[in-house]
């Protein structure tokens, strides 16, 4: 398996058996190839599914909502960041070696504070004229040890806060002793006399320069006061500007910062990047910073790769599938117009089902299928064909459900008429359920129309729901600008369809079946597939018209 962007292998909306379980096993033959393929679904899983995947205990594919570019598509995961008591000097060594001009700030427990970068620390330096009054900083000790480099040969308490300020001792001893207050830090070279005085007088802290050392009574005296010692390498105007780095990051930092959530969509983010034109954006969710994306990053976002299965047209796939990059299709559908920008893998046979192409294709690539694969496969050539009733079942459907029967071992009149009756089930479900439990749109001509499906043992008690079923077709037509909204109440056993309908022109009806019935439901003996006995009259009749 390699590590590359996964390709997602996804069936139509409101999936079918043949949808989700295709999806699943021609994941499997992409994965045995070496690819990394993740099986996903577009729509809730119905209850024929369900069976399915529970008899072979099989996760639901993953759902995918929609495939348009979100944050979490162009987001930098590993991200170097810093906590709000770290040093300018630590920023800018951190920018410098990680190459970055902006540092998300955040606590110890993850939590994003806000951002500093690169045109923050510039205007510190910028407005560094002189040593700056540290006392309203929040400079404590232990940072002014860090950036110094030091070493502290005296004194404790370093996590307490500086309020004196910062003196150079380049006067005459007289003169510093007429200045120095016990909050102060100084900063001297091998001067004796500034250092005795220093400690004498208590300050709270003696920087000594260019590896100037105490001698003992100087050191026996600190201790005795409480002065802090600490020992730099640097000379004494370089501890004084680097001193000048200690100032916590906190000070400067931009509290206010446009972040994202991983989840936000890309075209919903631009405009805000566009007033603010920051260069990086932190990604945070429930507060937590997650990464950061980078403003050039999002003018052309890799986009998501996808293998559509058992549908080709655009109203059949996903939201946002225009914004994928489709690289193959596996189907036994018409054409149905769906662009892609580039030549593709296509997989298109006249059978009954996407399943039969799957296992087929396992073998042509001498792919074993495994038992539970061979399950699934079989389960949606069963639920596609009506257990080889349907007129879409082909020799083929028949040969390859026989192959898949042996490696699955199971009675196939048993099973089959068993998951059938699973996904016959109305129960509770109410007329919107059953409406999108198999619903597809076509583009027919000059008209939209949804055509829905669902197969029962005895259609009587559908029937009875003929008028809130109708009036759900109403609503569902004028809410998606449908031109008409079909459902086929299917009879299994009978092999014969009821045909609730609203919308205009009621003349196509007519000429695809030779009636419209009456009270907008039509009654269709023989009728059992959509793909093969509905929408073709309907296209043919659309063309005449």
């Amino acid at each position: 398996m390699t590590n590359e962007k996964p390709i997602y292998v996804i069936g139509h909306r409101n999936p079918d058996t043949d949808s989700i379980c295709s999806a699943i096993g021609y994941a499997h033959l992409k994965q045995a190839l070496g690819d990394n393929a993740i099986p996903a679904r577009a729509g809730k899983v119905n209850n024929e599914t369900k069976f399915v995947l529970n008899y072979f205990d099989v996760p639901a594919p993953m759902l995918i909502d929609d495939l348009y570019p979100r944050v979490k598509d162009v987001m930098i995961s590993s991200v170097p960041t810093l906590s709000p008591s770290n040093t300018l000097r630590e920023l800018g060594q951190l920018m410098k070696q990680e190459r970055v001009k902006s540092v998300p700030v955040v606590d110890n427990g993850g939590t994003l504070c806000g951002i500093v970068t690169v045109g923050d620390l510039a205007q510190q330096y910028f407005d560094e004229l002189e040593i700056l009054d540290l006392r309203h900083k929040g400079v404590d000790f232990a940072a002014m040890l860090r950036v110094l480099e030091g070493k502290l040969l005296c004194g404790d308490n370093m996590e307490e806060t500086i309020t004196g300020k910062v003196r150079i001792a380049g006067s005459h001893v007289d003169t510093m002793a007429k200045v120095l207050q016990k909050e102060d830090v100084v900063l001297v070279g091998d001067r004796l006399n500034i250092q005795e005085l220093a400690v004498r007088e208590g300050i709270a802290c003696l920087v000594l320069t260019k590896h100037a050392y105490p001698v003992d009574s100087i050191l026996a005296t600190a201790r005795k006061t409480g002065v802090r010692i600490i020992q730099a390498s640097y000379d004494t105007y370089t501890c004084a500007r680097l001193i000048n780095q200690s100032i916590p990051v906190k000070t400067i930092m931009k509290t206010n910062v446009s972040a994202f959530a991983p989840t936000d969509l890309i075209s919903d983010i631009k405009s805000t990047i566009v007033s603010t034109n920051h260069r990086n954006y932190p990604v945070a969710e429930k507060g937590k910073l997650l990464g950061i994306i980078n403003r050039d990053q999002l003018i052309v976002p890799e986009k998501e790769k996808v293998i559509l299965v058992d549908h080709n047209e655009r109203t059949q796939a996903v939201e946002g599938i225009e914004e994928a990059r489709i690289i193959e299709i596996i189907d036994h559908h018409r054409l149905g117009g769906l662009e892609t920008g580039e030549p593709i893998f296509i997989r298109h046979d006249p059978v009954g089902c996407t399943a039969t192409i799957v296992a087929n294709m396992h073998w042509h690539r001498n792919i074993p299928i495994p038992k539970i694969i061979a399950g699934l496969l079989l389960s949606a050539i069963i639920s596609d064909t009506a257990l080889f009733k349907s007129p879409t079942c082909t020799t083929r459907d028949k040969e390859t459900a026989e192959k898949l029967v042996a490696i699955a071992e199971l009675d196939i009149e048993q099973y089959g008429l068993a998951l059938l009756r699973a996904g016959s089930q109305i129960g509770e479900m109410g007329a919107a359920e059953i409406v999108h439990h198999d619903l597809k749109e076509f583009q027919i001509g000059e008209y939209l129309i949804s055509v829905s499906q669902f197969s029962v043992m005895d259609p009587d008690e559908m029937l009875a729901r003929q008028d809130a079923l109708h009036d759900y077709l109403v609503a569902l037509r004028h809410k998606e600008s449908y031109d008409m909204a079909l459902l086929m109440i299917t009879d299994i056993l009978k092999e014969a369809t009821w045909l609730i309908y609203t919308g205009q022109p009621v003349g196509l009806l007519k000429s695809a079946f030779g009636s419209a019935g009456e009270d907008g439901i039509l009654y269709l003996p023989g009728v059992m597939s959509r793909k093969k006995q509905v929408v073709p009259p309907l296209v043919e009749a659309a063309r005449q018209m």
